[in-house]
């Protein structure tokens, strides 16, 4: 559950920090006091994008931070461990973001920096916001048919993920079968420059490294005369008189006296043999290499007309050698498949037609398994509206294929493949006996939808492990009655999950467990949101305020003492 949330510099909010409790919460206020401030920090804080409109006036950032105790069993731990998040189920989950005014964003979860799609991933498993604008989701039939396969997952999600790789597989295949399909004067003009090309570059004969090593052997052969005269004479210093001669001469000299102080000349003219012998190597080598040097001005025409070769083929098909070839093999794939494209093309048919075969098997079969779950979903949500006060409500999921002239045949049907499967679906309902099943749009109201999306809430919730559900004026459109049952069905959520409601409606805050106040107050010309934890006392006060408006009586007290005390009575 959500146990600690802190928020500061967020729009009117300077600092905030509540602690939230087991059960069923609600938070009321006049019109405007920054209730929906509260839900937005936990948006952000489930991964919603934030925005520098929404820090508060001369300040630099916004922070939020929440804190949730959960079960060592819910699935988040390990999809923190996927993501590389260290996490020990036995202390609480912290989650904090930053929102800078330069539009720069900041997440943490334990303290381990997060992208926001990493955020999100993990928001997603932890908060369940419901708004007012998902009302109109339910006006859209292209989201009934998420919301059945939602509900039927265990069922349907093996049968989807087959249906979806074969699917896949199904569309590579046929985007290759009718690029082949198409044949035209272009390509045989591409089979025409393929070969060319392939000719070209075969009779190249290059080989990799070769540039470069070409490179090398025409420096040296440029400098060919200047390196014989001046190894030349680098080899007639060190051998001649001034050489090896002199140094063998000093050795002599040296070998003479050696006798009178051995200690002190056998270290020198130990190092002057080395050095004699040394020198005689070197200048053996130098003799050596320069007997090497090529001077032929006949094959440093034949370097240079190849590097030119070489660097033609770099400007026509790659800028090293390295590609030229990758382009070889890349065109010379290309032209065995255009030049075998007839046989090709007839594999391709054959491999479509199987996949198409066992696509449509597929879709058939997740199509009957979304018609079972539709029964059962129509059968949960019609018991959930009977406990909303539509209890006569009937409700139907009309299945339909996606027709397209152009698309394939299916049982007598020209039917459009999607990667959804091969259904369309939408919700109708009948809300009085005797009429007729009829698009949602078309016949329900504000306050229909609005027990509608609650039925489905309280149906998913028992399918899924989100800890925390979030209602943002859920009853908005109910009075009387409706307003209570909506009241209880929000009391009955919360046995298996933490639920939060903003709301108006002094039915439903009466029914929780935990009451909160937002207030907007003024304090040295600044205004900012407050959030206060009602006591026993306190929630009488704002109960009677919900029910009399501006002026609270005696009468409105008394009422709102006895509302609570009826709805102690009731969850009791």
């Amino acid at each position: 559950m959500l146990v600690h949330l802190s928020i500061r510099n967020l729009a009117v909010v300077e600092s905030v920090d509540v602690t939230f409790h087991q059960g069923f919460h609600v938070l009321t206020g006049e019109t405007g006091a920054g209730k929906s401030i509260i839900i937005d920090a936990l948006g952000f804080i489930a991964g919603g994008r934030g925005s520098a409109d929404l820090i508060r006036y001369g300040c630099d950032k916004a922070e939020i931070e929440a804190s949730f105790d959960l079960q060592s069993a819910h699935p988040v731990w390990k999809s923190l461990e996927g993501l590389g998040i260290h996490a020990d189920s036995s202390e609480e989950l912290i989650i904090r973001r930053e929102i800078s005014a330069a539009g720069k964003s900041i997440s943490r979860i334990n303290g381990q920096m997060v992208n926001l799609s990493m955020l999100r991933e993990i928001g997603d498993q932890l908060i369940n916001i419901h708004g007012q604008h998902e009302h109109q989701t339910l006006l859209r039939p292209e989201r009934h048919l998420h919301l059945l396969d939602a509900f039927g997952s265990d069922t349907l999600a093996p049968l989807k993920a087959s249906y979806q790789a074969t699917y896949s597989s199904f569309v590579k295949v046929e985007k290759e079968w009718n690029e082949l399909q198409k044949s035209s004067q272009q390509t045989f003009q591409m089979l025409d420059m393929y070969r060319y090309q392939i000719d070209e570059i075969a009779a190249a004969k290059l080989k990799i490294g070769e540039d470069e090593l070409l490179g090398e052997e025409k420096v040296k052969l440029s400098h060919s005369e200047k390196m014989m005269d001046s190894i030349s004479d680098a080899y007639e210093l060190l051998y001649g008189s001034q050489g090896l001669e002199a140094v063998a001469k000093a050795i002599s000299r040296f070998e003479d006296i050696a006798g009178y102080d051995t200690k002190g000349i056998a270290p020198i003219l130990e190092q002057l043999q080395s050095a004699y012998y040394q020198l005689e190597d070197a200048s053996f080598a130098l003799r050596s290499y320069r007997d090497a040097i090529e001077v032929n001005p006949g094959r440093l025409d034949e370097v240079q007309e190849r590097l030119d070769f070489i660097s033609t083929l770099k400007r026509k098909y790659g800028d090293s050698i390295d590609r030229i070839l990758a382009y070889y093999d890349q065109i010379k794939q290309e032209t065995d498949l255009l030049e075998n494209k007839d046989e090709i093309i007839e594999k391709l048919r054959d491999t479509r037609e199987q996949l198409l075969t066992k696509l449509l098997e597929e879709g058939e079969a997740l199509s009957q398994a979304r018609r079972r779950c539709a029964d059962d979903l129509a059968v949960q949500i019609e018991a959930e509206l009977k406990d909303l006060q539509m209890g006569r409500t009937s409700l139907k999921v009309k299945f339909g294929r996606l027709e397209d002239p152009s698309g394939v045949e299916w049982k007598g049907q020209r039917i459009r493949l999607s990667r959804q499967g091969l259904d369309t679906a939408e919700f109708l309902i009948s809300p009085n006996p005797g009429e007729p099943l009829r698009p949602l749009g078309k016949i329900a109201s504000g306050g229909e939808l609005s027990r509608m999306m609650l039925a489905l809430k309280s149906i998913f919730a028992r399918h899924d492990e989100v800890p925390v559900l979030i209602f943002d004026e859920v009853d908005t459109g109910v009075s009387g009655r409706a307003a209570q049952s909506i009241a209880e069905k929000l009391y009955k959520l919360s046995a298996t999950c933490q639920v939060f409601s903003i709301t108006h409606l002094p039915q439903v805050a009466c029914m929780a467990d935990n009451q909160y106040l937002i207030e907007k107050t003024v304090q040295d010309g600044r205004t900012m949101t407050q959030v206060e934890e009602l006591t026993e006392e306190g929630r009488v006060k704002e109960l009677a305020r919900m029910l009399g408006g501006v002026e609270i009586t005696e009468k409105t007290l008394h009422h709102a003492q006895e509302m609570l005390g009826m709805a102690s009575d009731q969850k009791a």
